[in-house]
């Protein structure tokens, strides 16, 4: 019996906000499997969707940025799992169509739909409108994501004498876009305000010191949605049959990086929660080595027993869990659009990142010519505050990280680049290790690092 699938996607969520402020996710993780280093191949919301869905990059379907409709004739996991028999549904945000409510045509191929493109623009925290298979506007009672995760649990419930996959999307932790707020649900900003502050922030500034308090209080409620969806699956005798997924689109790094929360190169954008229970994550334990969640749908497919089609450029994780040496690259790659049209990779030890200075990042998808922009020790330097790009100690080290990120490029379907190193700075920086230290040392972090909530 082929295993049913819920994705549970949130918005905008950083992966250290997983411990004691999510004890649900925290033990999901713990007892099924955790990516502990998870990147997301564009941190905005339409790339990272549409890479999310069709395991391939954004410049390879096309939506580089927002704005852009998911074309037609790309094949969505709805269209992978629904061709083998499975009831296929969408609940909350989608964010890949042109119009609202969206066509059925800009579905992806999604059979049930209880949904919005901007579900930021038609509801607010109390007031959640979406629209059904119709096209017909549904209001939704409860706290925002409390109503899409009873309108989830309705789903399996209807659905719980067939195989069902279910993508879950919920707009949470996002900011309200109208008021630049993080609006929890009553009591919980409170509840959190100066409890806790990630040190890039402490050490940058920003806007999380008066966002943070809300901002951890709708990840708490997010949390308890969670642990309510598990405890329904265990109600209907489902739980042991059934693979859920918990990831984001991208982070936040709440004004310190540019003017906005993400679009940048740093683990506050990129880096997310990503965990996963049931059947084939059981007893998987900690995935330490980088991965992306571009590789989430082969991943789905192939524990769903599915074929991975060759089109995705993703790959499935599923043999890390076996092995923890096995063939796997030793970096992420991912792009960045809109504030700038960039480049980069991320491995356990080492960002390097590149930008092409001149191109619009609007109207540019990708470059012929990029500039070597930032280089960050993540051993030394995890919060990324000194950026080492330019200093003469790691011209070496830079210029083999370089040519990496011109073969993933590559790799990615885009046009072979030239990537100019970083304008030499002054300065005397420590001297490097040999070169196997410095490309792959490597400290493996886990979950739950925060002080108690």
């Amino acid at each position: 019996m082929r295993p049913n699938v819920i994705v549970v996607f949130t918005d905008q969520q950083r992966w250290d906000t997983v411990g004691p402020f999510t004890p649900n996710l925290e033990r999901m993780a713990r007892r099924g499997t955790q990516a502990t280093v998870a990147i997301t191949p564009q941190p905005v919301c339409a790339p990272a969707r549409a890479a999310l869905q069709t395991g391939r990059y954004p410049t390879t379907t096309g939506v580089y940025r927002n704005g852009r409709v998911l074309p037609p004739e790309e094949r969505t996991l709805a269209h992978h799992f629904g061709a083998a028999g499975y009831a296929t549904g969408y609940i909350g945000k989608w964010h890949l169509s042109g119009g609202e409510p969206v066509p059925e045509e800009e579905r992806g191929g999604y059979r049930s739909w209880l949904a919005a493109n901007a579900l930021e623009h038609t509801s607010d925290a109390y007031r959640t409108i979406v629209y059904d298979d119709a096209g017909d506007p549904v209001l939704l009672p409860g706290y925002r994501s409390d109503a899409l995760v009873d309108a989830a649990v309705r789903f399996v419930a209807d659905h719980a004498g067939e195989p069902f996959y279910l993508f879950l999307s919920l707009l949470e932790p996002h900011h309200q876009n109208e008021v630049d707020n993080y609006p929890a649900p009553d009591g919980y900003e409170e509840r959190y305000q100066g409890r806790w502050m990630p040190p890039d922030l402490a050490a940058l500034g920003g806007t999380a010191h008066q966002h943070m308090g809300g901002y951890l209080g709708q990840v708490k409620r997010l949390d308890e949605g969670l642990g309510r969806l598990l405890d329904a699956l265990r109600s209907m005798d489902l739980l042991d049959d059934t693979i859920v997924a918990y990831t984001s689109d991208h982070g936040n790094h709440f004004k310190t990086r540019n003017g906005e929360y993400k679009r940048s190169c740093h683990d506050a954008s990129l880096r997310v929660p990503l965990a996963l229970r049931g059947p084939g994550f059981d007893g998987g334990g900690a995935v330490s080595r980088p991965v992306g969640t571009i590789d989430l749908p082969p991943t789905l497919l192939e524990a769903a027993g599915l074929p991975v089609p060759g089109g995705m450029q993703g790959r499935s994780f599923l043999p890390l869990l076996r092995d923890a040496r096995a063939d796997w690259p030793e970096e992420v790659f991912f792009q960045v659009s809109e504030s700038e049209v960039g480049r980069g990779i991320r491995t356990e030890r080492w960002k390097y990142y590149a930008v092409a200075e001149d191109a619009d990042p609007w109207d540019v998808p990708a470059a012929a010519r990029y500039r070597e922009q930032a280089l960050y020790d993540l051993d030394n330097d995890p919060h990324e505050l000194v950026n080492l790009a330019g200093f003469g100690s790691h011209a070496e080290l830079a210029a083999e990280l370089r040519e990496r990120l011109v073969r993933r490029i590559v790799a990615a379907g885009e046009a072979e680049p030239v990537i100019e190193p970083a304008l030499p700075r002054p300065g005397r920086q420590q001297a490097m290790t040999d070169p196997a230290v410095r490309l792959n040392g490597s400290k493996p972090v886990r979950f739950g690092h925060q002080p108690p909530a």
